[in-house]
């Protein structure tokens, strides 16, 4: 009787794993199409480098249903191929270091449980620009470039308070992502 239980709970195991993983390919894809998306269409902004973050609202959408291992991956896979496809080796750089940094804050604050989905996607776009911006002041050997920041700071909170808001309510339209 024993060894059918354990061979049931392995299934299901076993099932919930696959799951997570179709679904994380199915998140990643989606992230790298927004983020053909973004490229395709840039912001008519005069100040260099500032984008809305539209794969953003996928990462945010990972942490909340499947946690930051799966979530990192996601991301990972995201800068990765879209660096290779579209930005090259330093586009790829950059944006893997704001990622990096965005995911971990936006995690710790989820785990905070003292911030909705807005703020905590407002914190991640500032913290991607500053991780973007620290890579740029190492690569360049130039900590003036952190005179930047200011204006990243805004366009950061802009843009991830936006991206929070579509995050809200597509995270709301999405109950049968529960695993």
């Amino acid at each position: 009787m024993s060894s059918q239980a354990n061979t049931k709970k392995d299934r299901n195991r076993y099932a919930l794993r696959t799951k997570k993983l179709a679904l994380s390919a199915i998140l990643a894809a989606m992230a790298m199409i927004l983020s053909y998306i973004e490229a395709l269409f840039p912001l008519p902004v005069p100040v260099p480098g500032i984008k809305i973050g539209l794969a953003n609202l996928v990462i945010l959408i990972a942490i909340y249903r499947l946690g930051f291992k799966y979530a990192f991956t996601i991301n990972c896979v995201r800068i990765f191929t879209t660096g290779l496809l579209f930005t090259g080796l330093f586009g790829a750089l950059y944006s893997f270091a704001g990622g990096v940094l965005s995911i971990i804050v936006m995690y710790v604050l989820y785990r905070t449980n003292w911030f909705s989905m807005v703020g905590i996607s407002m914190a991640g776009g500032v913290a991607h620009n500053l991780g973007q911006l620290i890579t740029a002041c190492i690569i360049m050997s130039n900590i003036k470039l952190m005179s930047y920041f200011a204006i990243l700071l805004f366009a950061g909170m802009g843009s991830g308070i936006l991206m929070g808001i579509v995050a809200y309510y597509v995270y709301g339209k999405l109950p049968h992502l529960k695993i």
